[in-house]
């Protein structure tokens, strides 16, 4: 059987697990379960720390698991390795410090810098050829500076806004844009293409939606040239010759606007589907 980790709590747990039914799978029934076994589909799932995911897949533990890139970075573990991004859980790391303290990472040198992803931010600045003195916090790290433990920190930064009510302004780039993504083992086990396979048209699902429409058959060069779909449209003959229906993939977040051009060039009764799963 295919061994999966999946997040048991937090942030990643709920759509991560969503994502694994909407692909086929069962999961687990009770919050407490740490472990389910799928035999329809030859998995068990293990249901674990985010934090931990990396070390038990790059171990070779369990061939397969759920996490964010930036859980993995963190983590280390050189078996671990990154096979798709997921597209959920996004967010961006950065250095914060007060405004105007440093103008750019290579000014932390010899600095301390506090943090809850001491294996991610030690391999950035190893990249840089930067030195510091990382301060390892558990938990939230913007009152690191003005409690004196930290010269500046490094930080999931969404708005800004909790940094700017600590007295923080971010500088440098970004050290890591991460999302959840789904992770493999030293070794390829029999199952993940499967999975993978099934991930991805759950991806495809959320991302498209189907568009039905009919128009005159003079008119279709203008209307594929509006909406190509993903290889080619599909066209089919109506009862009145001068008129076909035309079924086509769209990227939902763009569907109105292609609506409005194809009714805009003559598209009559033009009908949006979503798309449960799919396979490309």
């Amino acid at each position: 059987m295919l061994r999966i980790a999946v997040p048991n709590k937090g942030s990643l747990a709920e759509t991560a697990a969503e994502m694994l039914a909407e692909a086929g799978y069962t999961g687990r029934r009770d919050p407490k379960d740490l472990h389910v076994i799928d035999p329809a589909n030859e998995v068990e799932f293990f249901y674990l720390r985010p934090k931990d995911i990396a070390t038990y897949v790059g171990s070779g533990a369990l061939d397969a698991g759920i996490t964010g890139r930036d859980l993995l970075e963190d983590a280390r573990m050189p078996g671990a390795t990154e096979i798709e991004a997921l597209g959920f859980a996004r967010s961006t790391f950065r250095f914060a410090a007060p405004a105007g303290a440093f103008a750019d990472v290579s000014a932390l040198e010899g600095k301390r810098v506090a943090t809850s992803y001491p294996g991610l931010v030690d391999g950035f600045l190893d990249r840089h050829g930067v030195a510091v003195d990382l301060v390892p916090l558990d938990g939230a790290v913007e009152s690191a500076v003005r409690l004196g433990v930290a010269d500046a920190i490094a930080d999931v930064v969404e708005t800004g806004t909790t940094l700017r009510q600590a007295g923080l302004e971010v500088f440098g780039p970004a050290i890591l844009e991460s999302e959840a993504v789904l992770i493999g083992a030293p070794v390829e086990a029999d199952g993940l293409d499967t999975l993978l396979r099934r991930l991805r048209g759950v991806l495809v699902a959320r991302r498209y939606v189907l568009i039905d429409y009919d128009l005159q058959a003079s008119l279709l060069e203008r209307a594929v040239a509006i909406a190509p779909g993903i290889e080619s449209p599909t066209i089919s003959p109506l009862r009145d010759p001068e008129w076909v229906a035309v079924r086509v993939m769209v990227p939902r977040k763009t569907v109105n606007q292609v609506m409005d051009e194809l009714y805009a060039i003559g598209a009559r009764a033009i009908l949006v589907t979503p798309i449960h799963n799919a396979r490309l």
